[in-house]
């Protein structure tokens, strides 16, 4: 046929396994992070109603899950703390008895060097106000919130966590938190910075299951405005330059153009967290038959590493590594 291409990419679409051979990304269960929730005083699981399949566990039903969750090949897990116990400035978040520090030893304990236990390092879900610093009137104090984040790294390091992960958005937090950290002998822990975290909307499910919901106002004077990508690639900047190992983009689905633009700007590791209102989108359509869930859970992890994201942190990974093994 006359102009007809000699180059026919369909020859190498017509099986599953040509298909296989030439895929250019790939999708593991060691891709995937799951986070949890643990609240403090639990005897059972209770379900996080706009979150189905999850649950805010009890210190027991925690270890069993993350056990399970590496035993399937996931590369670990993100650990969240409700306390029982809130005040003005959130001190449970750095107690050596508290909800978090008593779960990362038992997990980190469960899991030994089988899987990563994460510290997500906030203040949100500890104080009595919900928002993640130390109040200055109804303003977020930049320096003593910061302060207090190296409090809370170094109880979680000393509590065992393979990476912490500070993901309040101040200015100067890792730098803070690496002074805490190297200061008190745990030099070698990494920090993956939660480095692009945006003011969503997609945010609201987790909001339940944290019980970290602010009681005024919003969280958009430190959190990212949506319309800004290259503030973004700034922010990522100040972090490394503070000592940061790795970077995150939170959420995922809806800025995975922030992805790129970050993994090819700085080429470092990078993850990228699908959060609890872009799974719970998924999962009603899913449940309304409206799509396969099986088959948009995967394409959808699959756009965000496509995207450049090394990490998938996601509430689809016990499914997702179920469904790849």
């Amino acid at each position: 046929m006359t102009g007809f291409p000699t180059y026919r990419p369909r020859r190498l679409r017509a099986s599953a396994a040509l298909r296989a051979a030439f895929a250019e990304t790939s999708l593991s269960p060691g891709d995937l992070i799951a986070p949890l929730f643990v609240k403090e005083a639990l005897g059972e699981p209770v379900p996080i109603s706009s979150m189905p399949g999850h649950f805010q566990h009890s210190l027991e039903s925690l270890t069993k899950e993350a056990r399970e969750l590496v035993g399937l090949g996931v590369a670990g897990v993100l650990l969240f703390g409700v306390p029982a116990r809130k005040d003005s400035e959130g001190s449970e978040a750095w107690a050596s008895a508290g909800i978090s520090q008593v779960a990362l030893a038992a997990v980190k304990d469960e899991l030994g060097d089988d899987g990563l236990v994460i510290a997500d390092l906030c203040l949100c879900e500890y104080t009595d106000h919900g928002h993640c610093g130390i109040l200055d009137g109804d303003t977020v104090a930049n320096d003593p919130t910061i302060a207090a984040y190296g409090r809370i790294a170094v109880a979680q390091a000393s509590s065992g966590a393979d990476l912490i992960a500070p993901s309040g958005m101040m200015d100067g937090q890792v730098g803070a938190i690496r002074a805490a950290l190297d200061g008190t002998g745990h030099d070698q822990l990494p920090v993956l910075a939660y480095a692009a975290k945006y003011a969503s909307s997609f945010y609201g499910p987790f909001r339940e299951a944290a019980e970290g919901a602010p009681s005024f106002g919003d969280r958009r004077a430190y959190q990212q405005d949506p319309a800004n990508v290259e503030e973004a690639l700034r922010e990522v900047a100040l972090d490394l330059a503070e000592g940061a190992d790795a970077v995150m983009v939170k959420p995922a689905l809806g800025y995975l153009d922030v992805v790129r633009a970050v993994k090819q700007e700085f080429g470092y590791p990078t993850a990228a967290y699908n959060v609890s209102g872009e799974y719970s989108m998924l999962m009603a359509a899913a449940e309304r038959g409206w799509i396969d869930e099986r088959q948009a859970t995967l394409e959808t992890l699959g756009s965000i590493r496509r995207a450049g994201a090394d990490l998938v942190i996601t509430y689809h990974a016990r499914k997702a590594a179920e469904w790849l093994s």
